[in-house]
């Protein structure tokens, strides 16, 4: 009888997980369905009434995107190549800066780690006037540089890699490569890199996110239209001063999120591998 009552909790408690869930789940897909169903209504349908059936006028949002003086899949490439880039360095810098804080030791290691640790509650915005003039006085306005190379200091991500290997990572393993001859840039990439694989693919996600959708920056040091990125173009076709074109906007901004969510898709099993990798650890 208490085994039938306490079976009877568990099942309750289980279905209500469930549920909590599926709503969880169901609230976090609507934003995106609404998008993806206004990428395909015209203006003045979205104007008019709100709905969640999807409407035929994607080709002609796809028109109006391409039919303004720009080209979209321009965008896409410059969006594209400023973000892999800018990933890769933080991602790559990054790493190598928390490995040599963890398995070093040297004077002002910790002095370091809280310089680091500071800058993190320092707001960006505060630098952006500075770090303009100095890209102007250096001639570097209007390419991809100031958007790419700064990207290798990054202290959240390091931050976050360096509290990842202080819990994930054997410094036993260091001394036993050490033993064997391996190189310090040999231990790195061949046993540090692999075992920051969940953590790396964790802030990649928001290192990708973050220079994909980066649009005041871009704004402000890039000129030539040919050089703009997807989020600055889809901005133009609200430049328009007789006519908003809601249902291209709705699919520019539809067709920029493809692309994060590509990334997202290769990237969480590394995250989902880590999690599992932790929990077998615990």
């Amino acid at each position: 009888m208490e085994r039938g009552r306490l079976g009877s909790f568990y099942g309750l408690k289980v279905s209500w997980i469930y549920l909590v869930s599926g709503v969880l789940v169901l609230l976090s897909i609507i934003p995106f369905w609404i998008l993806f169903v206004n990428a395909t209504r015209s203006t003045e349908q979205i104007q008019q009434s709100f709905s969640m059936i999807p409407s035929i006028y994607a080709g002609y949002n796809y028109d109006v995107l391409t039919g303004r003086g720009f080209n979209i899949w321009r965008g896409f490439i410059n969006s594209f190549t400023i973000a892999v880039s800018a990933t890769s360095l933080s991602l790559y810098f990054s790493a190598l800066t928390a490995y040599g804080l963890v398995i070093y030791n040297f004077k002002g290691k910790n002095f370091i780690f809280a310089v680091i640790a500071f800058i993190l509650m320092v707001p960006t915005q505060i630098s952006m006037i500075g770090f303009y003039r100095m890209m102007l006085n250096l001639n570097l306005t209007d390419t991809y540089i100031p958007l790419i190379f700064p990207a290798i200091a990054a202290p959240a991500t390091v931050f976050f890699l360096r509290q990842y290997l202080l819990s994930a990572f054997p410094k036993e393993f260091v001394s036993a490569a050490r033993i064997d001859g391996a190189s310090e840039l040999g231990i790195f990439h061949r046993i540090a890199l692999p075992i920051l694989k969940p953590g790396l693919a964790t802030m990649g996600i928001f290192t990708f996110v973050a220079s994909w959708n980066n649009f005041l920056m871009p704004l402000m040091l890039i000129s030539d239209e040919d050089k703009y990125t997807l989020p600055m173009l889809v901005q133009l076709l609200r430049a328009d001063i007789y006519r908003t074109e809601f249902g291209g906007i709705y699919l520019g901004i539809a067709m920029t999120i493809v692309p994060l969510l590509i990334v997202y898709l290769i990237l969480s099993k590394f995250i989902v591998a880590g999690v599992a990798l932790g929990g077998i650890k615990g």
